[in-house]
């Protein structure tokens, strides 16, 4: 090595650290931590028009679903997949009763979306969201695409509940 590339060396500037991934731009393969509990991302529904994210998260056997949402802050809702049945998008109700609670319509939106992984649907596509809550702050949400529906039941968790353990 030259003297010049080692003065060269001795001036330049440090690499700057590699920028952590943020939990919405986690894939599959990645690993996270949500309420103590460390899951491996196997799959991500993507909306960009909404700046949001749905994870699917595996641990052993127990699949969860984190939503994720770029509002003012980072918004986060973790779900259980539920069984239920509704036939028609264009039929669905503002208030659900489902094992003696009622929930309440809060949000309907669509968009496009982008998967990559193992999700509840095989592509990506316009899809369907109505968004419900409790009066005990549980969350109810439904999906539609493709002519298939999920139903999700879920709380919010704090952001302080969730973090990147690693990204690839």
């Amino acid at each position: 090595m030259s003297v010049l590339k080692r003065i060269g060396r001795l001036f330049a500037k440090p690499e700057p650290p590699a920028r952590e991934k943020s939990m919405l731009e986690l894939s599959p393969g990645d690993i996270c931590e949500v309420s103590l509990v460390t899951y491996e991302v196997v799959g991500s529904v993507r909306n960009p028009g909404r700046n949001a994210a749905m994870l699917s998260l595996q641990d052993g056997n127990d699949i969860r679903y984190l939503h994720i949402e770029e509002r003012e802050i980072l918004q986060y809702a973790l779900y259980e997949p539920i069984d239920g049945r509704l036939d028609n998008p264009n039929e669905v109700p503002t208030i659900i009763d489902l094992d003696d609670r009622s929930y309440h319509l809060d949000e309907e939106y669509e968009g496009n979306v982008h998967i990559k992984g193992r999700t509840p649907f095989r592509q990506g596509g316009e899809q369907h969201v109505w968004q419900f809550q409790s009066d005990d702050y549980r969350l109810l949400r439904i999906e539609w695409q493709d002519g298939r529906f999920m139903l999700y039941e879920g709380d919010k968790t704090i952001p302080g509940d969730v973090k990147v353990i690693r990204a690839s």
